[in-house]
């Protein structure tokens, strides 16, 4: 291969084939965007298994097979399939929890999984997995996690741990996610991770193809969580618990089932010997008796004597009495709600804590989310931070509540129950279940619009106030702000939707007005529930206000997912609602997009010329902003660049004005393509990499991929085909993860207006056909893809292909009253069929 890069040979068969960097990221499992920089030379000595993967894809075979593989080092990190920062070694997850203490018994077990896990398997290519099952409580993690630290030594490449959460009662964990936590453990940056789940498992086969691996996956419920989380090779060993017995891990994959029963009564007396210590000794008979109260259940041996620890100077004798008592009054409780005795062990270990750790902990069983934090509790609970946090240490130090990570908690899942039994038993009102969600809820929205004011301050004057009393929680700098609405968002969802929590409609409302900026930088899904909640809300309380405002946020999530009927609809069903001139206006603007969207672009124009007045004539600068910069895409559609400049200058002076960072960048995007309609590329650069990154730091991914996208097109003019390709790779994967159909199709165009630049006509062809598939809610991409169908066809010589697609070309251009209609009529007069 002479001095060529394996980047350009990989190319130059990816080319042969026909594929795009998407196609042949879908082949290999790996990401479009990795591929990308490997083409590009950015890594020069990717991974073995990778690069058999490309040699796979490729069909290559006997000597050229070997030639490309030796292009490979073997020995070094792959910066191009992980993280961007060149490494010099690949990471080496250790991801175990830290081993239960004491830890007694289960010889057979450990000798069982030994065999298994550490043996040599009859048939070398097949996967080798244990899975452990046995009721709640029995002790299943804690057997796989000391198995674990025992065998790590065997596994140099890792040890990779997840809780899949598979009987949380409101949130267990989806494979997608599984999959996400799995590849950042190994390591791959959050942009490497495919958004196909599909594509998921395969970049993830991929990682862990010839690793010696250990994979613990905890708590699962069903079989579907698992199988997407199965490595391909044998050179991994897996281990799962469950409480189900997962027959089709059995069946179909060959795992070892080991079913864990209730420590005998020797183990159990041991663990409280060692737990407990010499007191154990002296009254063995009230030993064994404990053990037996405890069904022989850890969790529930754990609690016992943790309780016997902290009261030293009662005979155990005594505590055995005392529970016996709780066990005989809690029986119909347990029975079939709770394993063994378990209920009864909590119960009595709960009568020794204090009043307000009681509380806490009956209250924390309402806690909707996967883990909590101090201020969470102490929303719950009514108290100040510094009060919760000495209670959840109490909790801690009980073992009623487990450590998740820093500063935030989780509950055994038979604990959480237990709670949630418990929730309604408080005298005072102030305890109730709604009560309690209500003050849960209130901090979030107190704690979101803190975050809000961090990322959007410009706004934070018309922002609804959040409710008062709530803990104090503050924010530094944007990127923790963000953190925090990311990783709550699922919580403030379920607060959009709480309809029985007293002041739902006010919190729905609140969170419809507040997020409305966070949620259109492309989370969609959440955006349609949050809004639909609130317009629901409105409904029922005939505030016509409030239901123009969600409608308004309804139909943007609508627009950007291509739904443009519903999104029509939501903005024509607010003008009739809205007399309040400011959100007439906003109801104009956003209808002006729809129209623009449909190729309508007389009537967008007339629309959003009303928008911009009647913004300005309320005074609501902002607004005449938006729809300023709005109206400018327009008219640079009508090859008006001119009018398209001035608005945008103007818009871009509005937005700096009123400190709004995001209009910032949407004006600096969009004049960004003006300059490229004037043909001034280098001026188009520099404002749309300012736009680019205003909107990485606003964390606006909606932004972000339409700007790498229009960057793409300007390096395409340029003639600069590498970059132009790396642009519109990246804006792809961004479009694809937020649901951007017109988004998709706009990439697909750019890179096959790439493939034609570079000569290759039948690359085009399949770009161009793949943008056709996603372009159904915008004309322009459509007539975008049939023209470069068109101009691909007549490079090949398909002279009837191309005069196909110029017709339909000139027709959606025709139709949206553009100039490239005459060009292609002009095209078709050129093939003698005009």
């Amino acid at each position: 291969m002479g001095s060529d890069t394996i980047g350009s040979v990989a190319r130059r068969h990816r080319l042969r084939l026909g594929l795009t960097q998407e196609e042949l990221a879908a082949r290999t499992g790996l990401s479009a965007r990795a591929i990308s920089r490997l083409e590009a030379g950015r890594v020069s000595q990717p991974r073995l298994p990778t690069v058999r993967l490309l040699a796979d894809a490729f069909g290559l075979r006997g000597s050229e097979r070997d030639a490309f593989c030796a292009m490979a080092n073997p020995a070094t990190a792959d910066p191009a399939m992980t993280d961007p920062e060149p490494r010099t070694e690949r990471k080496v997850p250790a991801e175990l929890p830290p081993d239960a203490f004491p830890f007694t018994g289960r010889r057979r077990e450990i000798d069982r999984l030994d065999a298994v896990l550490s043996g040599i398997s009859d048939q070398p290519t097949a996967l080798v997995m244990s899975t452990v099952t046995g009721p709640p409580g029995v002790g299943k993690s804690a057997l796989v996690i000391h198995w674990a630290h025992r065998a790590r030594v065997g596994f140099p490449d890792g040890q990779l741990y997840l809780n899949l959460r598979g009987y949380h009662p409101t949130r267990p964990m989806p494979a997608g996610d599984a999959l996400t936590a799995l590849l950042t453990g190994l390591g791959v940056a959050a942009d490497e991770i495919p958004v196909d789940l599909a594509q998921r498992t395969a970049r993830y086969r991929t990682e862990v193809a010839d690793r010696r691996l250990l994979l613990v996956l905890d708590n699962a419920a069903t079989e579907e969580q698992v199988v997407p989380l199965l490595p391909g090779t044998a050179s991994c060993r897996v281990l799962v618990t469950s409480r189900d017995s997962l027959p089709g891990l059995v069946a179909f994959y060959g795992s070892h089932r080991i079913e864990l029963s209730p420590l005998p009564p020797s183990d159990a007396a041991q663990f409280l010997r060692r737990f407990i210590g010499p007191r154990v000794d002296v009254a063995p008979d009230a030993a064994r008796d404990l053990a037996q109260l405890c069904s022989g259940l850890p969790l529930a041996l754990r609690i016992a004597a943790e309780l016997a620890v902290a009261r030293p100077e009662s005979p155990l004798d005594d505590l055995v009495t005392e529970l016996r008592d709780r066990h005989s009054r809690l029986s119909m409780f347990d029975r079939g709600a709770q394993p063994g005795g378990i209920g009864a062990v909590i119960s009595w270990s709960l009568r020794r804590l204090a009043p307000e750790a009681v509380r806490a902990f009956r209250l924390l069983g309402l806690h909707p989310g996967s883990t909590f934090d101090a201020y969470a509790l102490a929303a719950l609970c009514g108290v100040d931070p510094g009060t919760a946090r000495e209670i959840v240490g109490r909790l801690a130090r009980s073992h009623l509540v487990l450590v998740a990570g820093r500063d935030r908690y989780d509950m055994h899942d038979l604990l959480r129950r237990y709670a949630a039994s418990l929730a309604d038993r408080g005298d005072d009102p102030a305890d109730r279940p709604a009560a309690a969600l209500r003050r849960l809820y209130d901090f979030h929205l107190a704690a979101a619009a803190a975050a809000l004011d961090v990322l959007y301050p410009a706004e934070s004057a018309r922002r609804p106030a959040p409710p008062a009393g709530s803990p104090e929680l503050r924010f530094d700098d944007p990127d923790a702000a963000r953190r925090w609405l990311d990783h709550e968002r699922g919580l403030l969802a379920s607060a959009a939707a709480a309809r029985d929590v007293d002041g739902w409609a006010d919190r729905a409302s609140w969170l419809s007005d507040a997020l409305y900026r966070y949620l259109d930088g492309g989370h969609n899904a959440d955006a349609l529930r949050i809004h639909g909640n609130a317009r629901d809300a409105a409904v029922l309380r005939a505030d016509r206000a409030a239901e123009t405002r969600a409608l308004l946020g309804l139909g943007a999530a609508h627009l950007w997912r291509g739904e443009l009927d519903e999104a029509a609809g939501c903005f024509r069903r607010s003008l009739e609602l809205c007399q309040d001139g400011v959100w007439r206006a906003r109801a104009l603007n956003s209808l002006g997009v729809v129209e623009r969207r449909l190729g309508r672009y007389d009537s967008a124009a007339r629309v959003q010329q009303e928008a911009v007045a009647l913004a300005a004539d309320n005074a609501d600068v902002t607004g005449e902003a938006r729809a300023l910069n709005n109206l400018a895409v327009t008219e640079h559609l009508r090859g008006r660049s001119r009018a398209a400049a001035d608005h945008l200058d103007r818009a871009l002076a509005l937005f700096s004005q009123a400190g709004d960072r995001t209009g910032q960048a949407n004006a600096l995007h969009n004049l960004g393509k003006v300059e490229m309609l004037r043909g001034r590329t280098a001026a188009a650069a520099d404002r749309l990499g300012r736009a680019l990154d205003l909107y990485r730091r606003l964390g606006n991914l909606r932004g972000e991929a339409t700007t790498l996208d229009c960057l793409g097109v300007a390096h395409t003019t340029a003639g600069q085909t590498d970059r132009a390709a790396d642009h519109f790779e990246a804006s792809l994967t961004i479009f694809g993860r937020i649901g951007d159909p017109a988004g998709v199709a706009s990439a697909y165009n750019g890179l096959g207006e790439v493939a034609r630049a570079r000569g290759r006509p039948d690359v085009a062809s399949v770009q161009h056909a793949a943008a056709l598939e996603s372009a159904a809610g915008s004309l322009e991409q459509q007539a975008r893809a049939h023209r470069g169908l068109a101009v691909a066809g007549r490079a090949r010589g398909d002279q009837v292909d191309a005069v196909e697609h110029y017709k339909r070309a000139a027709d959606l251009y025709r139709a949206l009253g553009a100039a490239e209609a005459d060009e292609m009529l002009a095209e078709l007069a050129g093939l003698g069929r005009g």
